[in-house]
């Protein structure tokens, strides 16, 4: 596989990887129109399972059915489709050699408010569906976050033997700490990086951080060294920092679902941040077809900028 410079040197940050893990997290960073850039825009479509079918894709039924995002991030020329087990079963033969796949190993439902996630899948399941790798949840904070991270570790061991790569979504949320306000705090948000690249993923997944901070002991340290986060900007090159002075690939979320015009600047402003790019789900797949095409293809323009 050819690969650009920009990638071969992300690849020498993962000193520790076979040449299986290499060559998928390569093949993702080689694929559609980011390919080469060092930059990735991955769509996600777990929100089915974790907030309900009719809240997922009643604004667009064409949703409904696995094949439309398999389509959708082929046509649109993205990184890699994310999904649980049954969503990638759909359309694993039909298309899992158009785009690079990843399998959420683990999902949340709305049916409760526990603040913990269930295994839905393997890495043997996402080997043999063809995957370049897996995706899991951690909640940082949570009264489970131990529990996650004991079987994230297992997960993560058997898939570097596997030779696929892990993402790591970091929702730091709930326990005695943190109220809803909170689970953005750029503090929170840092924190939550740092421990997915402690736990050795190979791509981070955080919310983008607000101005907001929470802990205070990590206040005083903020303010003491004086950490510029008056600005998004600033806040991501902050969670690049956290996440290993950017050795580690982290990339945003799209957030709650927003108009174009602050999407658009979120996302300007997390590429002028250094960001590794996005995962992005509800804002594009419950709009239309054309005008998700037409949004997703803004959005790769913003991160084809260099940052």
């Amino acid at each position: 596989m050819k690969i650009t410079p920009q990638v071969k040197q992300i690849l020498e940050n993962y000193e520790a990887d076979n040449a299986a893990t290499k060559n998928n997290l390569a093949r993702l960073l080689m694929q559609g129109k980011l390919a080469g850039t060092g930059k990735l825009l991955i769509l996600p479509v777990d929100q089915g399972v974790e907030h309900g079918p009719a809240r997922s894709f009643a604004a667009n039924p064409e949703a409904y059915d696995p094949h439309y995002h398999y389509k959708l991030a082929i046509d649109a020329g993205l990184s890699a489709y994310a999904a649980p087990l049954g969503a990638l079963e759909c359309g694993a033969f039909t298309y899992g050699d158009q785009i690079p796949t990843i399998l959420k190993l683990n999902n949340a439902n709305s049916l409760n408010d526990i603040k913990n996630q269930a295994i839905t899948g393997s890495v043997k399941e996402a080997v043999r569906l063809g995957c370049i790798g897996i995706g899991y949840t951690i909640y940082p904070g949570s009264d489970h976050c131990y529990e996650q991270i004991n079987i994230l570790q297992d997960i993560i061991r058997e898939a570097k033997e596997a030779g696929l790569i892990s993402i790591v979504w970091s929702y730091p949320r709930g326990g005695p700490f943190l109220e809803k306000v909170d689970e953005t705090a750029v503090d929170v948000c840092a924190y939550g990086a740092h421990i997915a690249a402690q736990l050795g993923a190979h791509i981070i997944k955080v919310k983008p951080p607000s101005d907001h901070l929470c802990l205070g002991a990590a206040k005083k340290v903020y303010e003491e060294q004086e950490i510029d986060i008056s600005t998004l900007v600033k806040r991501t090159q902050h969670i690049m920092q956290a996440a290993f002075a950017g050795r580690r690939l982290v990339l945003f979320s799209g957030g709650e679902p927003t108009d174009e015009e602050n999407l658009f600047q979120t996302f300007q402003n997390l590429n002028d941040g250094g960001a590794s790019g996005a995962i992005i789900g509800r804002n594009i797949f419950q709009r239309k077809r054309e005008e998700a095409l037409a949004i997703l293809e803004k959005v790769t323009n913003i991160f084809n900028q260099q940052s």
